[in-house]
């Protein structure tokens, strides 16, 4: 066999045991952009505990405050993996932007809060709808409710919980746009009247004013709610398929430890998250709060997908609704769960 004939065979060999050496010989870049909410565990055990550096992921973060925001980041190219909502995707691709979901990270994320001034009216056998009344009769003005931009997955949960669940009469809610931390900050301050949150956000509100109460839980917004995905440029995956398939992974091998070990998980999210501000305890809390709950399998976020999208085209917030053709690739889940 003379040199050429022995690099082709060598090169096949690796091809078909789908390259495992390659991930540990070349190390691929992979600039990612985040929101900073729990939904994201999955990935930040991974990358803490370091499996996608042995992989060969050259990881660099960057925070950014919602996922349509971070759309145009990925549009310009300077991220390569999108860990936010699902929702402005498929507008993305309206858009010529080809990024596909590998993955879910959670579900039910979102949930929605009252602050003390609206709390009170949330009494036992009372519903949203004529609490929210009784508090516009009382103060004499809507109830504002802050959460994320039109078109987010926060903002899209929470019309749906207040006009199609709840019934609310329109009149008697405000609803009040801003970034994750404004919304924290805003609901403690007493700046609005409730809002939707999702964890950490959760536990530090309740935890410094016990008074915030949690009035619709994340099924209770929306049925199979689905939350944060990690989304991958096309480009990315076209030159480094086997990197896509090493994070997909670390995912699912991340999702087992938070399951069995919860406590292992809380250093790397503190780390990603907290950055020194966030206590550790309040970490702790928030991984195994009834707002987290983690899911890899993008598969079973298709259809509820389907039924936000339909749902941001009664609103206004899309003009129609979009294709799904190629915005899910499954296979590498469906390759890591075998492994």
């Amino acid at each position: 066999m003379d040199r050429r004939q022995f690099l082709l065979t060598a090169s096949s060999a690796l091809a078909a045991a789908g390259a495992p050496s390659l991930a540990h010989a070349q190390s691929v870049p992979a600039r990612v952009g985040f929101i900073p909410v729990v939904g994201t565990a999955p990935f930040f055990v991974a990358y803490g505990e370091g499996w996608l550096k042995q992989a060969g992921l050259d990881v660099s973060l960057t925070t950014f405050e919602s996922g349509p925001n971070m759309i145009q980041a990925l549009a310009s190219g300077t991220i390569d993996i999108y860990i936010a909502g699902v929702a402005p995707l498929a507008v993305a691709r309206s858009r010529g932007v080809d990024v596909r979901v590998v993955a879910a990270t959670a579900t039910g994320e979102n949930v929605v809060v009252a602050a003390p001034s609206l709390a009170k009216y949330f009494t036992a056998g009372t519903s949203a709808a004529a609490a929210l009344k009784a508090f516009r009769a009382a103060v004499g003005k809507p109830a504002r409710l802050a959460t994320q931009p039109a078109g987010s997955v926060p903002n899209t949960t929470l019309q749906y919980w207040l006009w199609e669940v709840a019934k609310v009469d329109k009149a008697d809610v405000e609803i009040v746009p801003m970034g994750i931390d404004a919304t924290q900050q805003a609901i403690l301050a007493g700046a609005v009247d409730g809002g939707s949150v999702r964890e950490p956000a959760l536990t530090i509100i309740q935890d410094r004013n016990p008074a915030i109460k949690l009035i619709a839980g994340g099924e209770d917004v929306f049925p199979g709610q689905p939350g944060t995905v990690v989304a991958v440029s096309g480009a990315f995956i076209t030159k480094n398929p086997q990197a896509v398939q090493q994070l997909v992974n670390g995912l699912v091998r991340a999702a087992n430890l938070i399951a069995k070990t919860p406590d292992k998980a809380v250093p790397h999210l503190a780390a990603a998250l907290g950055k020194g501000i966030v206590e550790p305890a309040i970490i702790a809390k928030a991984l195994v709060s009834p707002a987290s709950k983690f899911e890899i399998d993008p598969r079973k976020i298709i259809e509820p997908s389907r039924a936000m999208q339909a749902y941001q085209v009664k609103l206004g917030s899309l003009e129609k609704e979009l294709p799904f053709d190629g915005l899910f690739e499954t296979q590498y889940y469906e390759r890591a769960i075998k492994g």
